[in-house]
């Protein structure tokens, strides 16, 4: 089939590698014009976690000539209405868009394209975008770590999607996920504490788990993700063999003290990520916020649940993006007046 991946940068110059290496076609796809040079010329580089060069063909989205089977999509959501409509011409009637964004991205494509012609992914696992064809590798290269939940949000053509897990096999675990929403929460809550967490301090997620306070705020963001979850009767699953909601929605003092414990070594594998809205910020960008944080707020608005933790992370990324204020450790002070003991 024809394949594309749409915003191959960071984790998505990584999936093209491996896919690649495996035998299959597929086009990596990016607006960069030196990173797409250098993924001609010297192929994609994989470094950190694990080494290795691939020959790969990457293209500019005006280079793109031929209609697609299959579609893996990971640009920024805040552009999805008008990346999606861009991609109409390319896409025949019955082709498949994969969303492997983060976030509850699902509903803004089938807007655009209809529900059976959307499909997602969540992708636990991290990686750098260096640029000129170079992408780092931040999670253990195991396929215990290099992990795909995928679920239909249609009724999606069984031949494509059955494809699309066939091409993530090549470069890690896939399961395919009945209950596909409590996936995604489960990796919502997640990248909602240790994703906004990194934004404000400039911290990777290691350091954040470690860190006596700070590790105590992503508990908070995390529970209030859960609490919110339950008022709108969505299940969270559990996501690489951990169940969130069982060992970190605490009800003790006793109990958020092991939860406490629990969380450096629950993030472990992932300890050298550091949040990609940390790179918009460098390229003068908008972040991501409002589709992380901002959905346990919005979830908690309407389902008439606090989200104050949620709340303070989405006005200080906001208060970051103005350049008001500097990421920077400093900022986990905001917290100090809500922490109970």
């Amino acid at each position: 089939m024809k394949v594309g991946i749409y915003g191959a940068g960071g984790m998505g110059t990584v999936l093209g590698a491996y896919i690649s290496k495996a035998g299959y076609d597929i086009d990596l796809i990016n607006r960069n014009k030196d990173h797409v040079l250098g993924l001609n010329k010297n192929g994609a580089q994989i470094i950190g976690k694990i080494n290795f060069t691939q020959k790969v063909k990457a293209i500019l989205p005006e280079e793109m000539k031929d209609k697609y089977d299959i579609i893996l999509l990971m640009t920024k959501q805040r552009y999805n209405q008008e990346v999606v409509e861009s991609l109409i011409p390319y896409l025949y009637e019955e082709s498949l868009v994969c969303t492997m964004q983060n976030g509850l991205p699902e509903d803004s494509i089938a807007d655009v394209i209809g529900k059976d012609r959307t499909c997602g992914c969540v992708m636990s696992w991290g990686a750098t975008f260096h640029g000129n064809g170079i992408s780092e590798l931040t999670s253990e290269a195991t396929r215990d770590t290099l992990t795909f939940n995928i679920g239909k949000f249609g009724n999606n053509d069984n031949n494509k999607f059955d494809y699309i897990v066939r091409l993530l096999n090549t470069m890690g675990t896939v399961t395919v996920e009945d209950n596909f929403i409590g996936v995604r929460w489960a990796k919502l809550l997640i990248n909602s504490a240790f994703s906004g967490l990194s934004v404000i301090t400039d911290a990777n997620f290691g350091d954040i788990s470690k860190h006596k306070f700070a590790k105590l705020v992503a508990l908070e963001v995390i529970k209030e993700g859960i609490e919110v979850a339950k008022a709108a009767k969505i299940k969270i699953e559990s996501i690489q063999g951990k169940n969130i909601e069982k060992y970190l929605n605490y009800k003790t003092k006793f109990r958020r003290w092991i939860s406490l414990m629990i969380l450096p070594m629950a993030i472990k594998k992932h300890r050298l990520i550091k949040s990609g809205m940390l790179r918009d910020l460098e390229s003068g960008k908008e972040t991501e916020i409002d589709y992380i944080n901002g959905v346990i707020k919005r979830y908690g608005t309407k389902y008439k649940i606090k989200t104050p933790y949620n709340d303070k992370i989405v006005e200080i990324v906001k208060k970051i993006e103005k350049k008001e204020i500097k990421s920077t450790w400093s900022n986990i002070d905001y917290f100090k007046s809500m922490v109970q003991d």
